[in-house]
């Protein structure tokens, strides 16, 4: 989806690029849109986990629904691969020619 997103956003980071932004700035932007997505999934499936304790209950064994650990190993996980997911397109929009992008349109 990330891939998707800068794929369609590639004329406008050439014309941010042309204007001054840094490699920095552009890897931030496309982090920080990806990431925000991830957290809030992140944050809507613990909602989830936790309202739908009794129906988990019966399904685990040996591991409490609301076992705390296991909550936060897996957010921390789904986290961490959200931001290796986002960073390869980010860094595909750092090396966007800013000369390139403008005349692809």
């Amino acid at each position: 989806m990330i891939s998707y997103l800068v794929g369609q956003r590639t004329h406008e980071i050439g014309i941010r690029m042309a204007l001054g932004a840094q490699q920095l700035d552009v890897l931030k932007l496309v982090l920080g849109q990806g990431m925000r997505m991830a957290l809030i999934g992140v944050g809507i499936g613990l909602a989830a986990a936790i309202g739908l304790t009794r129906l988990m209950s019966k399904m685990l064994f040996s591991v409490s629904a609301t076992d705390p650990i296991t909550l936060i190993g897996v957010s921390v996980l789904l986290t961490f691969v959200a931001l290796l997911a986002c960073y390869i397109p980010a860094r595909r929009a750092m090396r966007t020619d800013p000369i390139v992008a403008l005349r692809y349109e």
